[in-house]
């Protein structure tokens, strides 16, 4: 046997769920240079054992490709595992108690940030006021995340550093939140508006970020997950080009940095700095709206429960044409687009937009994304399939969603909220991903989610809009081979197939075989990027 063709990992005795349709099920696989050598029967792989072999019996473990997680705030994820949590804040009390504890800890004038609060989650559901915590945070400015991104809430301090009052209007694109008897900002500021207190904040230091950064891939490897879409800036790259050179940079990152960028760039230096060796830029992010939590979200008809407010459009949709603009600046580059729209009003806006830039420009292989595409008309499913737009959604939102959206909706709006199993019935491609940090980075409960439509209070054992429940094969897909399509990779990687580089999670159950309430409980055992186990429980 030449050493060139020795296999340097082979995993044997496992349940392989390929993706390939030639062999969709396999015992074994042996691994060369992190690239697939082969796959199929121990029977056709052990002739590639050699006495340097690392050779792990899976002893009947489930395999698939490593997980493609298509929407993330990496590196800030990374960083908020170090940071304030009040996810888990079910009062006001609670609320208020848990910044007081991170205020005690803090040196005096530093920022207390990220947070990722939600009122929803209240025993009495109701928006943080900058009162409840001045008390508490005298010496500290505080900037915190509502959990969906789309909203912070400030302290005093903190509008004092921003230079907001109540007499400072509010910007395009967002809102500040007043007391509707003194005019005063009560602290929650929505969508661009947050911008005029974040960007007081000190940036974290490098050391830090690469501290971060490493944390944030090792939680990707417990998750199964060997690569991720960051929505991110762009100078992230510099963090991941540095991580690599310290050989700690173990996944595969797409970096999908602002549309805006588009307006700097001369159109060479664009595509030179498409490519890096460790993290490629594969295209742009923007926004048409904001979110459904924040009642932002675009939508044709009033918020049932706020009247006269029908959501607003994003900064990036102004001055009005900007976005069609920019849109067609990166058409001209060859940039792929993932532009986030939440509400109906919104997702038909960008999709009109994409619809005028790609018939005025030759047709080409765009793979276009909305991210999100959470709420729906019928139409514009239909449109998306005959576009080719693919949808890139994040079925964890819809378990928490689920549990007040019909309140703020109304019940004819949610029949097309989510809508997974229609847009496959349309061809529309699914492309899967966390959003974390506003959900967790685990894509096994994004597929628990897809599959099952249970929502977190449990009061939808049957599924919230059952009837756009998909297949566990469909959702595995949507986050393996589907989320590679999505970046242009499904030739390199996204299914476990000979030439294909050597990603695999391993877990602990057979996601086919057992009953999908159970699949948020499956356990990953082993991860492998590139060839090498990089976890393993």
């Amino acid at each position: 046997m030449e050493h060139s063709k020795a296999a340097e990992l082979i995993l044997t005795n496992g349940q392989f769920w390929t993706l390939d349709p030639a062999c969709p099920f396999a015992q074994a696989v042996a691994v060369h240079t992190g690239r697939i050598l082969r796959v199929g029967s121990w029977d056709q792989v052990k002739s590639l054992k050699a006495k340097s072999t690392h050779l792990i019996d899976l002893k009947g473990s489930f395999v698939v490709p490593g997980f493609i997680d298509c929407h993330t705030h990496f590196l800030d994820g990374g960083l908020s595992l170090s940071s304030l949590n009040l996810r888990e804040a079910e009062s006001k009390t609670e609320f208020i108690s848990l910044i007081q504890q991170k205020a005690e800890v803090m040196d005096q004038g530093a920022w207390i940030t990220d947070g990722q609060w939600d009122h929803h989650q209240f025993v009495s559901p109701q928006l943080p006021e900058k009162e409840w915590i001045d008390k508490v945070t005298p010496e500290n400015p505080v900037c915190i995340q509502r959990k969906d991104l789309h909203a912070v809430f400030a302290n005093s301090l903190a509008l004092h550093i921003a230079g907001i009052t109540k007499h400072t209007p509010d910007p395009k694109g967002g809102e500040i939140l007043r007391n509707l008897k003194t005019g005063e900002p009560t602290g929650v500021l929505m969508d661009s508006a947050a911008d005029l207190v974040l960007k007081h904040i000190p940036e974290p230091s490098q050391k830090e970020k690469l501290k971060a950064a490493e944390k944030a891939i090792r939680l990707a490897h417990k998750k199964g997950v060997t690569s991720v879409h960051e929505m991110g800036p762009i100078n992230h790259l510099e963090i991941y080009k540095k991580l690599h050179e310290q050989n700690k940079g173990d996944l595969r990152i797409s970096l999908y940095p602002p549309l805006s960028l588009i307006d700097e760039w001369p159109e060479a230096e664009i595509k030179r700095k498409k490519k890096n060796q460790c993290c490629q830029i594969r295209g742009l992010k923007s926004f048409v709206d904001g979110s459904l939590g924040s009642s932002t979200a675009l939508f044709f008809d009033q918020y049932a429960d706020d009247t006269g407010n029908k959501g607003i459009l994003a900064s990036d949709m102004f001055p009005k044409g900007k976005m069609e603009e920019r849109i067609q600046k990166a058409e001209k580059a060859g940039f792929q687009l993932c532009v986030h729209a939440i509400g109906d009003r919104a997702n038909h806006i960008i999709l009109d937009i994409f619809e005028k830039v790609m018939q005025r420009n030759q047709k080409r292989d765009r793979r276009w994304r909305v991210e999100h595409a959470q709420h729906l008309i019928p139409e514009d499913i239909v449109r998306m399939g005959q576009m080719g737009i693919i949808a890139s959604v994040q079925p964890a939102h819809l378990i928490d969603d689920g549990q007040w959206a019909e309140k703020r909706i109304g019940s004819s709006r949610i029949r097309y909220s989510f809508a997974l199993s229609s847009l496959l019935d349309n061809g529309v491609r699914l492309a899967m991903g966390s959003d974390w940090t506003v959900a967790p980075l685990d894509p096994l409960l994004g597929i628990f989610a897809a599959v099952t439509r249970e929502t977190l209070d449990r009061k939808h054992p049957g599924g919230w809009i059952p009837m756009e429940k998909i297949s566990v094969q469909q959702a595995v897909r949507a986050c393996t081979l589907d989320a590679a399509a999505a970046e242009f990779t499904e030739t390199m990687k996204g299914s476990i197939e000979a030439g294909k580089v050597a990603d695999m999670a391993v877990m602990d159950q057979n996601l086919f075989e057992i009953d999908p309430s159970e699949i948020k409980d499956v356990q990953v055992l082993m991860t492998v990027f590139n060839g090498r186990v990089v976890y393993q429980k």
